[in-house]
């Protein structure tokens, strides 16, 4: 929870009754490496907020596995279309590492807004954050070379090439596992000469 306290006091401050209610809302739950947390075809219902470990966004496309997004510690995790418009989500969530995730339902995310007002910045500043994300990611497919996105990946996100498989790696950067050795070893090469 001091994660959570800590990366929500960047933006607003909350006083010892605030973070009462806060713990008192949040489930803490743990998830083995490999574990699917939520899948496609489900509604989703949950916020999660990782405090540790590392989770991988995938979408299914034709028996393929596109992944689309690594979560870390200290950043919040939302099937957004399928939480906000009671659907079936498209995409999949999973444990790459063990993990552990507070976990908001959103009845419990109602009744805190109900008694925390403040739990409405909160709401809209993670959505902004993930929203500004998602732009990021798009724009860098429309404006940079694989290469350029590897090296943008390994300026913002090293720690990545050490937790997540290097197959996931290169379906994030939207690449082939051999595509992604030819341009670490262009990249070492260049760092050489």
């Amino acid at each position: 929870m001091h994660g959570l306290i800590e990366n929500i006091k960047h933006y607003i401050d909350l006083n010892k009754e605030e973070i009462a209610l806060l713990e008192e809302a949040a489930v803490r739950k743990t998830f083995r490496k490999k574990t699917i947390i939520f899948e496609e075809g489900k509604v989703s219902d949950e916020i999660y907020f990782v405090t540790s470990g590392c989770v991988r966004l995938f979408y299914n496309n034709e028996g393929n596995e596109k992944t689309a997004f690594f979560y870390t510690e200290g950043q919040f995790i939302c099937a957004g279309e399928s939480f906000t418009f009671n659907i079936p989500a498209i995409e999949n969530y999973e444990a790459i590492e063990d993990t552990e995730l507070y976990i908001f339902s959103k009845a419990s995310i109602i009744e805190l807004t109900n008694k925390l007002p403040k739990m409405e910045v909160i709401a809209r500043i993670a959505t902004e954050n993930e929203l500004i994300t998602y732009q990021k990611l798009v724009a860098s497919f429309i404006t940079k070379s694989a290469e350029e996105r590897y090296l943008d990946l390994l300026n913002t996100q090293k720690d990545l090439f050490q937790r997540v498989p290097q197959q996931y790696i290169a379906s994030y950067l939207g690449v082939s596992p051999e595509t992604l050795s030819r341009i670490k070893a262009r990249v070492i090469n260049k760092q050489r000469s």
